[in-house]
């Protein structure tokens, strides 16, 4: 692969070469020949995260494929929610009649305080309303508060195949299986409900499909049984802050972090039960304690020296998410398209193979 000073790869000059040598690398076949735009929750930067309204929005946008994350509810259902703690996303603290069910818990290590999905039927949960989550920064979407209710994994699946067929383009789907220690540790099996719910669907037997989880686990549980299912369906590992442990690891007392998974030798094992890593944007770019961007990794050419590809996440348009060279003078809240496309631009230049991001529509300007 061609060097290239910091200057130069800073500006550009020779990013297309080094693209161009990380992407003939031995990395998993990928299902479209160009970088991959992944909805996150949607189009989450300009409507309610996890409502059909932000996966409607998403695929006018242009998304490749449309992010679901699925929780269970108390009598076994999934569905789409980011995390089981709903106090954000929802008006549930504004509903007296569960008032009585706010309580903290510990999942995935981390204790947590609000109202949470295994405590709500589906029908309970069906007689609240979405809100959006950032309220302070998206005050643009808070005018959507209280108009979505929350969509079940199957509704989602049939909403986007009817797109799909309105618009008669394919439309991925790239579901996160969520909390599946903490769930099995209250008697359900998220997998086997995941399983024989694509199963059951044309759309999710035919379409693309990659399955993400930041266990490794289910993922090596489960793998072999969603290719049975879908034969173009890729598996990813998302990872998590380098000094973390992996939920499923962590309850089994094992030591094994996410940092010591994106070395070579951990990429290798990785590449043994999944085709795709999903590392945050930080882990491609570090930043300092300012923002600022520091020196790049190696984890994507790494990544692809192991067979994997590379999906990273979350791009955001608002100034307070971006490296501290591209934010603009207007404010945290601020969205700054330039400042996310250049970005978006920069990891691309290093050989991202698909982005996560909350505006497809940016996320498509950046790869024009």
């Amino acid at each position: 692969m061609q060097r290239c000073s910091r200057r130069s790869f800073l500006v550009g000059s020779c990013a297309a070469a080094m693209w161009a040598g990380a992407r003939s690398a031995r990395a998993a076949p990928s299902l479209a020949p160009h970088p991959l735009v992944f909805a996150h929750r949607g189009a989450s930067a300009l409507r309610p995260e996890h409502t059909l309204a932000s996966y409607a929005k998403a695929i006018a946008d242009g998304a490749d494929y449309i992010e679901p994350d699925l929780v269970m509810t108390k009598d076994g259902v999934m569905v789409c929610r980011h995390e089981s703690n709903i106090a954000e996303t929802t008006d549930v603290a504004q509903r007296p009649e569960f008032a009585s069910r706010k309580r903290t818990v510990v999942i995935d290590g981390k204790t947590a305080t609000g109202w949470f999905t295994t405590d709500f039927t589906l029908a309970e949960l069906k007689t609240l309303r979405a809100k959006e989550r950032l309220g302070k920064l998206r005050m643009h979407n808070t005018r959507y508060d209280g108009h979505f209710a929350i969509p079940t994994f199957e509704e989602m699946i049939d909403f986007v195949a009817a797109e799909a067929a309105a618009y008669g383009r394919d439309l991925g789907l790239i579901p996160e299986i969520k909390h599946s220690t903490h769930f099995h540790a209250l008697g359900f099996d998220p997998e086997a409900l995941f399983l024989r719910t694509i199963a059951a669907n044309d759309y999710t037997r035919t379409a693309p499909l990659e399955v993400q989880s930041f266990e490794t686990g289910n993922l090596q549980r489960i793998g072999h049984e969603i290719r049975a299912i879908n034969p173009q369906a890729r598996v990813m590992l998302l990872m998590g802050e380098r000094t973390n442990v992996p939920p499923d690891l962590a309850a089994k007392g094992q030591k094994t972090t996410f940092g010591d998974l994106m070395t070579p030798a951990g990429l290798r094992e990785v590449r043994h039960y999944a085709d795709v890593i999903g590392p945050s944007l930080t882990d491609l770019i570090p930043r300092d304690a300012q923002g600022a961007w520091l020196e790049p990794s190696s984890l994507v050419d790494d990544a692809h020296a192991a067979g994997l590809l590379v999906h990273a996440y979350t791009c955001r348009p608002e100034n307070y998410f971006l490296p501290r060279q591209l934010r603009n003078a207007d404010g945290d809240g601020a969205r700054n398209v330039a400042g996310s496309i250049t970005e978006i631009r920069r990891y691309l230049d290093m050989g991202l193979d698909g982005f996560f991001i909350d505006d497809p529509a940016i996320g498509r300007m950046a790869l024009s």
